[in-house]
């Protein structure tokens, strides 16, 4: 080494060490004037704690107050906010707002490992004046300021009910569908391990079970596995729905918080419910967690199977398509679930890029004429040799040349019509017949092999978080909401905004996903007079 470069090397060496005495000195002397420095973890957690849509930090008099959940329930019914309210059990009451710390409130990430409290830091938690944006892409003519706000879910500091007087409920209503027992396992989990409530049970076969069947009490053992497996242990059913019986049920059982995993019909009951229980002024927390394969429940991002379902029906896109290019003048024609959304059969084939024709609920089409569907096979497999189409169930309802008959309805009030994919595959093959081509159709239906099989692990994920913060919210006294991502962030909704009719969720026209299908199949409207029909749909 040079001499230069060695007078450097310990000049530097020499003003870092007086950099580093300095500053044990100062601290030193801090501590002996009795200053308590504040760790550094602190500070920098509060800097990130508690972001709203300014991303401005939590004010030190809410981080510090004696009882943030009762600062909250009074904001949230104050006449200067705007976030859409959640019902609290401590409305209407005369009693005493109870202050219970969280047993998750802890001083680090570290958690013991036999589970439990202690293991959230203060930024885990949710402040007052939190909320999720309903609208997350703003154009001309939208502004930030009149869109929804939706309360945002998560665990609160402080508690409405004591963890040692909880029983809590569970069930499953309406159709199957993946994740359903992984719900069923993190709801027990995070009541059980994180808040420590030792009685938990189990509603077998939906609504009706709260009156007609032994309750099953959980443990540890019962669930511990379940997540792994397809459908739900405690069995589901349509229908069955008796207001007095089910409320007189739960007050027999002595149980403060129901958790319903359901669609539409299952939430309507939930809302029933949720107001013979105010109207009774019954300290009883009824939450919902939404649940439908078909993905059509409106307000929230999506349903927790949707992703399973879509993963299973490329299998079948796929088998259809080999089984098409395998015969002379081929055709594979998968038949998806979707009432009155197409959202499994459109994800499906722009996923697997296999299909040539996808038809779903939302756009009419005929299939005769011209322009219409079975003119349209013909002439792909008269140049192509091969045809893939998906259909959803509900694309029966958009025939507009073909009368399709309602068989019979379903517990829920549901009709059940003849199946789409049976009358296109006899319509076609007759079609081609009178233009002397012979097909070779194979109908492919993965209706209850979809909604069967175990939930893949996107869906395992979001299940986890839905259940975890269903949980946090009812332990919080909320009640009368269900819980869901919008713009991917959890959020409690009100079930009475949830089935207001002034939402919907629905393929449309003009969505991305929707073109991008357009785009992939080539497919055109199937419609004879194109342009009367938009007029129509636009005076609509």
């Amino acid at each position: 080494m040079s001499d230069t470069n060695s007078t450097l090397f310990y000049a530097g060496l020499t003003l870092a060490s007086g950099l580093i005495t300095d500053f044990l000195i100062n601290r030193l002397n801090k501590q002996q004037k009795g200053e308590e420095e504040k760790p550094i973890r602190t500070l920098t957690i509060r800097k990130r704690s508690f972001v709203n849509s300014k991303q401005a930090p939590v004010p030190e008099a809410l981080l510090n107050s004696e009882n943030p959940l009762l600062d909250e329930i009074k904001f949230l019914n104050s006449a200067t906010c705007d976030i859409q309210r959640v019902n609290h059990l401590s409305l209407g009451l005369d009693d005493e707002f109870p202050n219970i710390k969280s047993p998750l409130l802890g001083e680090g990430n570290l958690r013991s490992v036999f589970g439990g409290g202690g293991f959230l830091p203060d930024d885990a938690f949710v402040y007052c004046g939190s909320y999720v944006i309903n609208t997350a892409v703003f154009g001309p003519g939208k502004r930030i300021e009149n869109t929804k706000k939706w309360l945002r879910a998560g665990p609160r500091k402080s508690l409405f009910f004591d963890p040692k007087t909880v029983k809590a409920a569970i069930v499953t209503c309406g159709g199957l569908c993946p994740g359903l027992n992984v719900v069923i396992r993190e709801l027990f989990m995070s009541l059980h391990y994180n808040y420590g409530v030792q009685d938990i049970y189990g509603i077998k076969y939906g609504y009706k079970g709260f009156y007609t069947y032994e309750w099953i009490k959980f443990d540890a053992n019962y669930v511990k596995n379940i997540h792994n497996l397809g459908g739900t242990i405690l069995g589901s059913s349509r229908g069955g729905f008796d207001l007095n019986k089910i409320v007189e049920s739960m007050i027999h059982h002595g149980v403060n918080q129901i958790f319903c995993l359901g669609g539409d019909g299952t939430h309507g009951g939930v809302l029933e419910l949720f107001k013979e229980l105010r109207k009774r002024k019954l300290k009883i927390s009824i939450v919902g967690i939404p649940k439908t394969i078909d993905n059509d429940i409106a307000i929230i991002d999506e349903s927790f199977g949707f992703e399973t379902a879509v993963e299973e029906a490329i299998n079948a896109i796929r088998s259809a398509y080999v089984e098409a290019n395998c015969a002379e003048y081929g055709v594979g024609l998968v038949r998806l679930m979707g009432r009155n959304a197409g959202f499994i059969a459109m994800s499906a084939c722009n996923a697997s890029r296999d299909a040539h024709v996808c038809l779903i609920p939302e756009f009419k089409f005929e299939l005769y004429g011209d322009r219409g569907l079975l003119e349209y096979c013909f002439q792909r497999l008269k140049k192509k040799g091969t045809l893939v189409l998906v259909i959803a169930e509900g694309a029966g309802d958009a025939m507009l040349d073909y009368k399709v008959n309602v068989v019979e309805t379903d517990a829920s009030g549901n009709k059940k019509p003849q199946d789409v994919g049976v009358i296109v595959k006899d319509e076609l093959t007759k079609y081609c017949k009178t233009k002397n081509m012979t097909i070779t159709l194979k109908h492919i239906d993965p209706t209850y092999m979809i909604r069967t099989v175990p939930a893949n692990p996107h869906d395992k994920i979001m299940c986890t978080q839905l259940a975890q913060n269903a949980v946090h919210g009812a332990m919080a006294g909320f009640s009368g909401f269900t819980v869901g991502h919008v713009n991917n962030r959890l959020a409690y909704i009100p079930i009475e905004e949830l089935l207001s009719g002034k939402y919907s969720n629905r393929v449309v026209a003009d969505s991305r996903e929707w073109q991008r299908l357009l785009a992939s199949t080539g497919q055109p409207s199937f419609l004879n007079n194109e342009e009367q029909m938009i007029q129509k749909q636009q005076q609509s």
